[in-house]
């Protein structure tokens, strides 16, 4: 399969225009769950660290930015989606049933990072919980009513669709946060997924999808979701996340080093 080269360079240049210090980005979006498109934009996520007189002062510093950027690359235009929280929120995130934030944490695809990072990173398993479930179940009903309304479906929300119904049923069993399809497909043995995932790689984001078969796929969404449903009732992960200490003592730190 051809996947997307990632100019880990040109995108710490972003990393460095940020205007507060990052504890860490990584890459999200397509590339960290298998599936680029040769024309895929770059999702960058991370968090940053406000200094203190812009979190005690009277003028606040940003809790969320969001930067998007237009970089040419080869003759190629990328568009680079840069979203970081700063820390306090993002370690408010991490205590809640927010898969997506453990994602952007966990990516192996580090385009920054910090020894808090993986101190960060360690804190996860105490953050993941039974009811992540709800997470993925939200997201995966969202992505299969965008596959089904278009006129001509496109391949991209289909896997959406899958990854992040593996990615629920693997967290419920393990409590390992996986984001790539592929590498979860390995376990699970789909054996539609690789086919499905050439087509995305070989064309563009928005091309429709070949040869399709929504009867199948209805069945197979309607089977994996139950699946999650029952992987979340008999789980035995944690009912409420139990690292809001570690993550007090660090965000202290932080703030006043």
């Amino acid at each position: 399969m051809n996947a997307q080269i990632i100019n880990y360079e040109l995108l710490r240049t972003q990393v460095d225009r940020h205007p507060h210090p990052a504890l860490f980005a990584t890459i999200s979006g397509a590339h960290l769950y298998g599936f680029p498109s040769a024309d895929s934009d770059f999702d960058l996520r991370g968090a940053h660290i406000l200094p203190a007189k812009e979190v005690v002062g009277l003028d606040i510093g940003d809790e969320t930015i969001d930067r998007s950027y237009l970089e040419s690359v080869s003759g190629v235009e990328y568009e680079m989606d840069f979203v970081t929280h700063d820390v306090k929120k993002f370690f408010g995130l991490m205590l809640k049933k927010n898969g997506y934030v453990l994602e952007q944490l966990m990516s192996p695809l580090i385009v920054s990072t910090t020894p808090e990072h993986d101190e960060l990173k360690s804190l996860t398993p105490k953050c993941v919980t039974r009811h992540h479930s709800h997470h993925y179940l939200g997201f995966a009903a969202n992505q299969w009513k965008l596959f089904r309304k278009e006129a001509a479906p496109r391949i991209k929300p289909l896997l959406y669709v899958y990854r992040v119904l593996l990615t629920g049923i693997h967290l419920m069993k393990s409590g390992e946060v996986e984001a790539n399809l592929l590498r979860m497909n390995e376990s699970f043995k789909l054996p539609f997924i690789d086919d499905l995932v050439q087509q995305k790689l070989d064309g563009a984001e928005k091309d429709p999808a070949k040869s399709i078969d929504l009867d199948f796929h209805e069945r197979e969404y309607t089977r994996l979701l139950k699946t999650l449903e029952e992987e979340s009732a008999r789980s035995t992960l944690p009912e409420v996340a139990t690292a809001k200490p570690e993550l007090h003592d660090l965000l202290v730190r932080l703030r006043i080093s």
